[in-house]
Formats: C-alpha cells, sequence, structure tokens
C-alpha cells in the first residue's frame, strides 16, 4: 500500500530543495526564479526503521527491506492560483491525487533568494495558500450544489435533501476560507464528500523552512493542534551530498537529533494514522505500512491480495520479544508468540507470520 504526500507552498519557499534533500537526488529543478517546477516531480523514500536490522540479524535474513513513502513536488502555488493565475488550475489538480499536503513556508532569511511578495512572513504565506485551497474547493461544491438544487427540485427531491443540506453546510464553511476538514461528518456524509475530492479534506502539516541556525521561534501555522515541523532545506540538501552516515554523524556533533526526512517522516504517520508491522525469516525482513485500524486480513492484503480472502490466522509476536525470544522457534517457547483472528487490529510493531488458505 502506497502512500504519498505532496510538498506544496508558494514559489521559492524552498520545495524543490526539500525535496532534492529527502529523496537524495538532483531530480527537482531547485532554481532563484518562481515556477522553475512545472510538472510534479516523484520521489519514492525508505523510512528509516532501526527494528528492521535487529530483526535480521535474529532470522539471519538474506535481505531487509524497509516500507517507502512517496513524496511530490508540486508547483508553487500563487495567490489567484484556483482561478488560474500561475498555471494554478494545473498545480492545484496535482494536489488532488496525494494522500496529505505538507505546505512549506519559508521562514529562511536570504537576500539573493527572491520571494514572490519581496517579504518573508510566514504566517500571510501559508494563510494564501490555505485561501486558494478553500477557493479550489469553493468552485468544485458549487457546481456539484448547482446540479443537487436541480434534483430536488424533481422527483428525486427527498433522495437529494441529505446532500443539499451538507454541501450548503461545506459551501458556507468554505467561504470563510476555512477548510472542509473542520467540520463533522456523520459516515454517509464522509462518503459524499469523499467523492467531491476536496483539496482542505486532505490532512495537512506544516514544514517551516528555517535558517541552519534558527534565532527566532517559529510562528504558530493554520488551526490549533495543526502539526507542524522546522527544517532546514539548505542544511539537508547540503547533508544529501554526503553520505547517510556521515550526515547523521554531522548531526550529532551539532546536537540535531533528526535528520529533516526523519522528522517528516514521523509527522506525516501521525497525520495519515499509519503503523508499521514487520514479517521476519530467513530470505527476508521486512517492513509493511498499513492504517491505524486495520484488521490482520487487510493487512495480509497488502502482501498479495489474495490473501485476504484466504485468511486463516495470524501469528503475532511484538518486535522486542521476537529479538529477545532469538526468533520464532524462541518466542514459541517462551509463550509469546500469539494466534489472533480475523477481527484482530493490527499494531505498530507487530512481527507476522500469517496463515492463507490457498
Amino acid at each position: 500500500m502506497s502512500f504519498s504526500i505532496g510538498i506544496v507552498g508558494l514559489p521559492n519557499v524552498g520545495k524543490s530543495t526539500l525535496f532534492n534533500a529527502l529523496t537524495r537526488s538532483k531530480q527537482a529543478n531547485a532554481q532563484n526564479y518562481p515556477f522553475c517546477t512545472i510538472d510534479p516531480n516523484v520521489g519514492v523514500v525508505e523510512v528509516p526503521d532501526e527494528r528492521l536490522k535487529q530483526l535480521a540479524e535474529v532470522s539471519h535474513s538474506v535481505k531487509t527491506i524497509p516500507t517507502t513513502i512517496e513524496f511530490v513536488d508540486i508547483a508553487g502555488l500563487v495567490k489567484g492560483a484556483a482561478t488560474g493565475e500561475g498555471l494554478g488550475n494545473k498545480f492545484l489538480s496535482h494536489i488532488r491525487e496525494v494522500d496529505a499536503i505538507a505546505q512549506v513556508v519559508r521562514a529562511f532569511s536570504d537576500s539573493n533568494v527572491i520571494h514572490v511578495h519581496n517579504r518573508v512572513d510566514p504566517k500571510d504565506d501559508a494563510a494564501i495558500i490555505n485561501t486558494e485551497l478553500a477557493l479550489a474547493d469553493l468552485q468544485t461544491v458549487e457546481k456539484r450544489l448547482d446540479m443537487v438544487k436541480r434534483l430536488a427540485k424533481g422527483a428525486g427531491a427527498k433522495e437529494a435533501e441529505p446532500e443539499l443540506k451538507l454541501l450548503e453546510r461545506i459551501f458556507d464553511q468554505l467561504q470563510t476560507s476555512a477548510p472542509a476538514r473542520d467540520l463533522e461528518y456523520n459516515e454517509d456524509e464522509l462518503t459524499m464528500v469523499r467523492d467531491l475530492h476536496l483539496l482542505t479534506m486532505k490532512p495537512i502539516l506544516y514544514v517551516i523552512n528555517v535558517d541552519e541556525a534558527p534565532t527566532t521561534p517559529s510562528p504558530i501555522l493554520g488551526q490549533e493542534g495543526t502539526p507542524q515541523i522546522q527544517i532546514s532545506a539548505k542544511l539537508e540538501a547540503e547533508l544529501a551530498d554526503v553520505s547517510e552516515a556521515e550526515a547523521r554523524q554531522y548531526l550529532k556533533d551539532v546536537g540535531i537529533q533528526e535528520t529533516g526526512l526523519d522528522k517528516l517522516i514521523v509527522a506525516g504517520y501521525e497525520l495519515l494514522h499509519l503503523v508499521t508491522y514487520l514479517t521476519s525469516g530467513e530470505p527476508e525482513t521486512r517492513a509493511w505500512t498499513v492504517r491505524r485500524g486495520t484488521k490482520a486480513p487487510d493487512a495480509a492484503g497488502v502482501i498479495h491480495t489474495d490473501f485476504v480472502k484466504g485468511f486463516v490466522k495470524a501469528e503475532i509476536v511484538n518486535w522486542k520479544d521476537f529479538v529477545v525470544g532469538g526468533g520464532w522457534p524462541g518466542v514459541k517457547e517462551k509463550g509469546k508468540m500469539r494466534l489472533e483472528g480475523k477481527d484482530y487490529v493490527m499494531q505498530d510493531g507487530d512481527v507476522c507470520y500469517f496463515h492463507i488458505n490457498k
């Protein structure tokens, strides 16, 4: 199961520099002028997971395969994007395809890097992007609302009423530039909203692009509780030019505990409510990503779709018990392994062996 995070923001805030750093590549064109990115750049990044090495050592695995997450570098949006400014409609359509949004805002000071509004104001930058996303959704909802209103005047009036009320509520919300995600929905309403593919329904986090040694605290952006992280895209890009081991040693030497990739992946996993389960044996030790609340048969289906219908049971053990016990024989002998059925909800750090009826 693949999950993607779209990197969005105004032009020249460091999106492409950050993308190149995250993917340790020069794939994105990071230049000092607006719209140097036109088509989205896509990079698949391995998710660092220290558990894999320990499990692989115990199982004497031939291969170790981490799970991955996809980052999409989307061209810079500008004020008026919802009405087509700066090729905005094309760029907005790219956002619809991702699972979550990482909005990059500029807080670094560099007179050599042009800001489209000739000032550094993270709060205002974030407000511009959020307004454009809301305006784009307003157009989508308005079109759907007009159609449902016509249906409500005819024979399908009763059937159209729930959707009509929902659309009117979302329309009123978006008119204030507030995101659709902030409203409360029941299950039926969530199904209807999902079909609209609204931009402001996507979960969002803010990536504040700071100087290498920021001297002031970052402002609080968006609604209270919206996650935000600080990253120096310039520093991360410089570290991408050296080996991963050298980069981590440098960060350790200067007192930084996590790379920007680590921060963004942790925040992204929390934002998308993701957990990782693991499989481990002699052929390979591997990490798999599922949404929190996923039951065992659907988790098995991530390995192969046929496993959902053929699921019989799962052998489950916590990864720490697996390591301490010395692998499957040891955990079974010590009574740490559990047999779970179709209703078992997967937990982060579960090591699994699925029994499938073929």
